[in-house]
């Protein structure tokens, strides 16, 4: 999939920094959806179907295809880095690969069942701020040339929006009826 996505960038944009650019943002889309279906599931099993029995380990497979593309664009473009993104985006991209290992230690009853819930939950309100804090500058038009249409730009961050709107009313209705 991901070797489409850079064949994408490329027919589009030729073998330059802009297909670089247009690759880095296509895989970042991709890793979005692959984080919704994650993010979204009622329960682990619901993701199986569509991602596969680990899907910890294929998000963490797809998001560090888009850090090393982010990588390689950030050097070849000149880009300056900003320290404070840097820094949030380092934290989650810690817990995109801790994530993976929890899971194993879990299957191998390493780790309990409370433990893992706990790092989940963390995990995915912190990745989900930090989709949420890509998409908002971009919307606010406080970062330039990072590519992509403003329509663009306003539909992710809507549906990063609509994506804890939908989860947070599950979520409290749960516990409500867990107190009945």
């Amino acid at each position: 999939m991901e070797a489409g996505l850079a064949a994408l960038g490329i027919v589009n944009y030729g073998w330059s920094v802009e297909a670089l650019q247009a690759t880095t943002r296509f895989s970042g889309r991709f890793s979005l959806l692959i984080f919704s279906i994650i993010f979204l599931a009622n329960r682990p099993e619901d993701t199986y179907a569509v991602l596969s029995k680990k899907p910890f380990h294929i998000f963490a497979l797809a998001h560090g295809i888009h850090l090393l593309e982010l990588i390689t664009f950030i050097f070849v473009s000149g880009t300056p880095i900003i320290l404070y993104r840097a820094a949030g985006g380092f934290l989650a991209y810690g817990m995109i690969f801790l994530m993976p290992v929890l899971s194993d230690r879990l299957e191998l009853g390493l780790l309990s069942e409370k433990k893992y819930k706990i790092a989940s939950i963390v995990f995915q309100y912190f990745v989900w701020g930090i989709f949420f804090l890509t998409y908002l500058p971009r919307v606010r038009g406080s970062l330039p040339n990072v590519g992509g249409s403003y329509i663009e730009h306003v539909i992710l961050l809507g549906w990063v929006s609509l994506m804890l709107g939908m989860k947070l009313p599950r979520v409290l209705f749960k516990r409500k009826q867990s107190k009945i």
